[in-house]
């Protein structure tokens, strides 16, 4: 299993809004979560969560493709939950701060 988090920030809403409705159409994402218009948890920006299977690599090419400025954070999802949002993430877009101690 693996999470994507898309983040935004307040001029590019409607831009996440139209991105989460794409990716709620697709078959292989297992949850679409609402966007949240705040910070939470080791996240520096609003964002929403996308759950999506191992077999991940059709699904974020498309979300490349299709994030426009929006930045992404996608990882696996372990045990080491630190590890999964440092060392074991890749970016799509620019790199934000992750809030690490939140994840210890």
């Amino acid at each position: 299993m693996y999470h994507a988090h898309i983040y935004f920030d307040e001029c590019q809403i409607n831009a996440a809004e139209r991105l989460h409705e794409k990716i709620a159409q697709r078959q292989d994402v297992s949850r679409v979560f609402p966007l949240v218009h705040r910070e939470v948890g080791p996240h520096s920006k609003p964002m929403f969560e996308v759950h999506f299977a191992d077999n991940k690599q059709g699904f974020v090419d498309w979300l490349d493709n299709e994030r426009g400025e929006l930045s992404v954070l996608i990882h696996p999802v372990s045990d080491d939950v630190l590890s999964d949002h440092t060392t074991k993430a890749i970016w799509l877009g620019a790199v934000l701060p992750i809030k690490t101690e939140i994840l210890l």
